[in-house]
């Protein structure tokens, strides 16, 4: 089994779309004005709309609603991250920090209030764990 993506579902697939292009440097991948991917080498970033639910369950997801998942990207330079996305993003939880796990980490929230964190492993048991 591989783990392949994580989908949140949004009221305005445009506007966090156009968040997730701008925050990472990728350009999404669009299949309707419904549904979008964002995809990396190793998971992809599904952005969809509030008129995909009920083709699983109707009400099984509500946008705006999450408070327990943390969307995360490993980049090169997460003080880079930052300083490109001051100005950009509105709601930074936390400015570029050394985490004891050893991962600098800045988290912030995107447009419908989900939780992103941006990190780069800096200790040397960490750049082991995430070498690519």
């Amino acid at each position: 089994m591989d783990f392949f993506s994580i989908r949140v579902i949004t009221g305005d697939v445009a506007r966090l779309v156009d968040f997730y292009e701008r925050a990472t440097g990728m350009r999404a991948s669009w299949s309707n004005e419904d549904f979008a991917e964002l995809r990396t080498a190793s998971a992809t970033l599904a952005i969809a709309g509030t008129r995909t639910v009920p083709l699983f369950a109707p009400d099984a997801a509500r946008p705006s609603d999450n408070r327990s998942v943390i969307i995360e990207f490993l980049v090169d330079d997460v003080d880079g991250v930052y300083e490109n996305l001051t100005g950009f993003v509105a709601d930074f939880v936390n400015k570029p920090t050394t985490m004891p796990w050893g991962n600098r980490s800045l988290l912030l929230r995107d447009p419908d209030g989900n939780l992103v964190n941006f990190f780069t492993p800096v200790s040397p048991d960490a750049i082991k764990k995430f070498a690519r």
